[in-house]
C-alpha cells in the first residue's frame, strides 16, 4: 500500500502502472477539502497532454494501479 497523507496530495507526482493511451505520468493539480479537512475532490492531470480527470484519491494507495513519483 502506498503511504499517502491527504494534506500533501497537491502537486504530488504519480506513475500509472497500467498505461492507457500513452498516459503514464500524472500530478495532482487540485484538491478540495471539507470543514473537517477530508478530501472531497481530487483532480489528477496527465503530463503528456494536460488532460484532467477527477479521481478518488484513495485509489492512489493501490500499488497495482499507481506508483509514487515518476518512474
Amino acid at each position: 500500500m502506498n503511504p499517502i497523507n491527504p494534506k500533501k496530495l497537491l502537486n504530488s507526482k504519480w506513475t500509472k502502472v497500467n498505461v492507457v493511451q500513452k498516459l503514464k505520468h500524472f500530478s495532482i493539480s487540485k484538491v478540495e477539502y471539507d470543514e473537517q479537512q477530508n478530501v472531497i475532490e481530487c483532480i489528477i492531470r496527465a503530463e503528456m497532454n494536460a488532460q484532467e480527470f477527477a479521481i478518488d484519491w484513495r485509489n492512489l494507495k493501490d500499488p497495482q494501479q499507481w506508483k509514487i513519483g515518476w518512474q
